[in-house]
């Protein structure tokens, strides 16, 4: 078993008001709805609980769950950290940032991620666990961003 981690960070311009973005990205089960390979989130106080489908890496799949400590700051950053409940393969660390852009009615939003994970692989397979990982995370980020649009747009109607 050994640990592999991928990096990943975002930037856009949303055209949304950053309070109905701060909305979206505060409910946790809108944002397992809305990101691509998460079965649920699961809500306890000031923690959520990710629980992954099946992710491929390297010709196995394997079905991750982790537990993230969350601190909002109203409309500004959200800040999460990985607070294990009891053993978990997976955690990541990371933010949200979000910013008036141009004016009030549109958001400038930057997430950043850091995602490890222990596998049952061995460490000279790190190159390509890794590449796997970060296309893995590039897939939800662009489903995750397709689908915000949407979910905004709808919101706005």
């Amino acid at each position: 078993m050994a640990t592999f981690s991928a990096t990943r960070t975002s930037e856009a311009t949303v055209a949304h008001p950053r309070a109905l973005v701060w909305d979206v990205l505060t409910d946790p089960v809108t944002v397992a709805r809305l990101t691509p390979m998460v079965r649920s989130i699961t809500q306890v106080e000031d923690r959520w609980r990710w629980q992954l489908a099946r992710i491929p890496v390297l010709g196995q799949t394997f079905e991750l769950a982790f537990t993230e400590q969350m601190v909002f700051e109203p409309e500004t950053r959200i800040t999460f950290s990985h607070a294990p409940d009891g053993k978990e393969r997976a955690g990541t660390d990371g933010r949200y940032d979000l910013a008036d852009a141009d004016d009030e009615t549109y958001t400038h939003l930057r997430i950043e991620l850091a995602v490890s994970v222990d596998l049952p692989f061995p460490g000279i397979t790190r190159p390509a666990v890794q590449a796997s990982m970060h296309g893995v995370l590039a897939a939800m980020g662009s489903g995750f961003a397709h689908s915000m649009d949407k979910e905004l747009r709808a919101r706005a109607a």
